[in-house]
């Protein structure tokens, strides 16, 4: 799989990777921006490109027939966003205790479309677990997809997003019109 994955991305698709993937068993892998229905393909070549066993989290909706077995085979849970938020924290938690190694990937902020509040789910399951947040990007104008870096430290809400925020700055959304930082922590950035 690492070999077929790393073909299409290299040569069939012209991506890089960039940044070394931590020598983490257990994390949180937050992928920014996300505006294209294309980044998960990426995300998921990527993943299996650097060998890290992991389960991407979907949108439920886009696992219809016959797109669903193909994602289930590649890793993907379904994320039902009108149902109980809380009980995917809890099932995402105890995948993760009950793994020896385990990368959660997901989009911080939920959909493809504008939106300027970041769901904070992969906080709460990191915190939860005591799993460290690895903010992954994903550049379109550079062709890149890779690690900005660790975030150990999630005692303080306001300042893991401040440094999520941080990582993101500079980063080519597909569509950059329907990215943006998470605004609250954005204007505490400004401040600073």
């Amino acid at each position: 799989m690492r070999t077929t994955s790393g073909y299409i991305l290299y040569n069939i698709l012209g991506w890089k990777i960039k940044g070394v993937f931590p020598g983490i068993k257990k994390s949180i892998l937050i992928i920014a921006p996300h505006t294209s229905v294309w980044d998960w393909l990426i995300v998921t070549l990527f993943l299996n490109q650097i060998g890290v066993k992991y389960k991407i989290l979907y949108k439920k909706e886009f696992l219809i027939f016959p797109i669903n077995i193909v994602m289930k085979l590649l890793g993907s849970i379904p994320v039902d966003r009108k149902g109980k938020r809380n009980n995917l924290i809890f099932q995402i938690a105890g995948l993760l205790k009950n793994n020896e190694e385990l990368c959660i990937a997901l989009s911080p902020e939920g959909t493809r479309y504008l939106k300027t509040q970041w769901e904070k789910g992969f906080y709460y399951i990191s915190k939860r677990t005591n799993v460290p947040i690895i903010a992954g990007y994903i550049d379109y104008t550079k062709k890149e997809i890779g690690i900005k870096g660790v975030i150990h430290e999630t005692d303080n809400i306001k300042t893991v997003m401040q440094e999520i925020n941080e990582c993101y700055q500079n980063v080519g959304a597909k569509h950059p019109e329907k990215f943006s930082l998470d605004i609250a922590d954005k204007e505490n950035l400004k401040g600073n």
